[in-house]
This record gives C-alpha cells, sequence and structure tokens, in this order.
C-alpha cells in the first residue's frame, strides 16, 4: 500500500445506498450517547430554569441557549481530540471537523422535541405551567426511543429492548421526580 493510500481517508457511504445511508445516520449520529446527554441536559436545564416561576419563553430560551453551547463545545472537543489521530491514517482537521460536527448532531436532535413543547408553551399554545411537565414527559419518551432502538439495532430479544427503553427514561423519570421534589 502506498503512503497516499495509508494517508487517504475511507470513504465507505460512497457505496452505500440512500436506505443504508439513512440508517448509518441515525445510528452513528441520533442514537449515540450524545443524545441520552443531550435528553438529560435539557431535562435538567427545564426543572432548574422552570422552578423559579420562569415562563416558558425564559425557560425556552435558557435551554436553547445552554444545549448550543454544549453543542459547540462537544463538536470543538470532538474536533481538537481528533486532529491528527487515527488508527490508520493521519486525520486532517476537515475530516475531525465534520466526524464531530455529524457524532454531536445527537445532542442537538434530542432538544428538539422538549424545546417545540417550550416553543409551543411561549406562543400560548399550551399553558405555562403544563409546558414545563410536556416537555418533561416528552424527554422521557425520547429517552425510551433511544434506548428501544440501540437494544434493538443489536439484536437484542424483545424483552431486553423494552428494559432497555424503560431504563435509559428511567433518566428521565428522575428529572421529574427532582422537578416534582423542587417544586
Amino acid at each position: 500500500m502506498s503512503v497516499e493510500e495509508s494517508d487517504a481517508p475511507r470513504d465507505r457511504s460512497a457505496r452505500r445506498n440512500p436506505a443504508e445511508l439513512r440508517d448509518h445516520l441515525v445510528r452513528t449520529a441520533f442514537v449515540t450517547e450524545e443524545s441520552v446527554y443531550g435528553v438529560v441536559l435539557v431535562s435538567g436545564m427545564i426543572v432548574v430554569a422552570g422552578t423559579h416561576g420562569s415562563s416558558s419563553w425564559e425557560v425556552f430560551w435558557i435551554v436553547a441557549i445552554t444545549v448550543v453551547v454544549f453543542w459547540a463545545a462537544h463538536v470543538y472537543a470532538g474536533t481538537v481530540a481528533r486532529h491528527g489521530l487515527a488508527i490508520d491514517h493521519v486525520m486532517p482537521l476537515k475530516q475531525a471537523f465534520q466526524t464531530a460536527f455529524r457524532h454531536s448532531l445527537g445532542l442537538l436532535a434530542s432538544a428538539l422535541m422538549p424545546s417545540v413543547i417550550l416553543l409551543l408553551g411561549a406562543l400560548r399554545v399550551v399553558p405555562d405551567a403544563l409546558t414545563i411537565w410536556l416537555a418533561l414527559w416528552a424527554g422521557v419518551v425520547v429517552l425510551a426511543v433511544l434506548g428501544f432502538v440501540a437494544y434493538r439495532r443489536r439484536g437484542a430479544p424483545l424483552p431486553m429492548q423494552l428494559l432497555g427503553a424503560l431504563t435509559t427514561a428511567a433518566f428521565g423519570l428522575v428529572m421529574i421526580v427532582l422537578k416534582a421534589v423542587i417544586h
């Protein structure tokens, strides 16, 4: 193998059909530890921001800004950590950034459903008091789906998939208990 071949990044995505690319994107960007972390982060921010009688609008902005800052820090840290380090080649800065960006998408995506609910409260479609609780329960649902899909894609039997969903959702349930205790 020549030096050029060993230094060139391996792009397997060029050989995948659209369904395979979609499945790969879901596996590598959305059903990740960043997704779970993002939902727990958002739920924690909702609990803290919603505790002081803040409106849905205020909670929405606190959550949105916090998630974007955490996401940007995650992309930066991932880029720095990956740059120049790879098993079979030197990873250029651009590739390190693209990999970190793609890998961190789950953190952003996981904040979408609770944020949309907060925005509905901010727009007065849903009452403020109900909005906070709906956003927290949406986090539980997202966590359950993430846990279920993670176990399913590993070929676990259905009882393990359900246990994985319940276990992952438990992190969101802890946030709901925390909100109930603090409230």
